[in-house]
């Protein structure tokens, strides 16, 4: 219920996916879906991909491009000219329910730094645990008043975004469907890396 919530402040439908498993009764999932609705979603659609992969799909797929062809009045939680702390503090209290946002040494500096060099006007796309709505993967459920602690803050200024790092958790790099590596080799008469760009 709180993450059909928290999209619904972006002003886009919503639409739920319900993963249907083997041991799922058909009033269980009605009760899902029932709930979804009561919360504001567009549809709630039940869907087993992860036994039919794609064919297991095709009615939330419909749902989904009904959903998109419907108007919508997107727009960003906050004001992209906000400060970057400010713009932090309004994701971790309006959509993961903290009571307060702290910062370590080094996210001040990197905050400093982006905001003198004119990157302070980027969006944020916070990076923290799928576990929980908090940055602690233990506290499950709708957690309310808890504190957010930035360990640090990265800017991806190409791609036009900073993204905090929230709590104890890794970053992965983004790969292509073909990733660069492939063609790195060796050439065998001279010696020389080859492929690397």
């Amino acid at each position: 219920v709180v993450h059909i919530k928290n999209a619904l402040k972006y002003g886009v439908p919503v639409v739920v996916a319900v993963n249907r498993f083997i041991t799922d009764t058909d009033a269980e999932v009605e009760l899902v879906r029932k709930i979804a609705m009561e919360a504001g979603a567009e549809d709630a659609v039940m869907s087993n991909h992860w036994a039919d992969g794609g064919a297991g799909a095709v009615d939330l797929g419909k749902a989904v491009i009904a959903a998109a062809e419907k108007p919508s009045n997107f727009k960003f939680l906050y004001d992209l000219d906000l400060p970057i702390k400010t713009k932090i503090e309004i994701i971790a209290k309006e959509i993961y329910g903290a009571g307060s946002v702290t910062y370590s040494e080094l996210a001040e500096k990197q905050i400093q730094t982006y905001t003198e060099n004119g990157f302070d006007k980027l969006p944020i796309c916070m990076a923290k645990t799928h576990l929980s709505l908090s940055t602690d993967p233990k506290l499950k459920g709708a957690p309310k008043g808890f504190e957010v602690h930035v360990r640090e803050v990265r800017a991806s200024v190409g791609a036009g975004f900073i993204f905090p790092l929230l709590g104890e958790m890794s970053t992965m790099p983004g790969l292509p469907t073909r990733p660069a590596f492939y063609d790195v080799d060796i050439d065998l008469e001279t010696g020389r890396v080859v492929g690397l760009f």
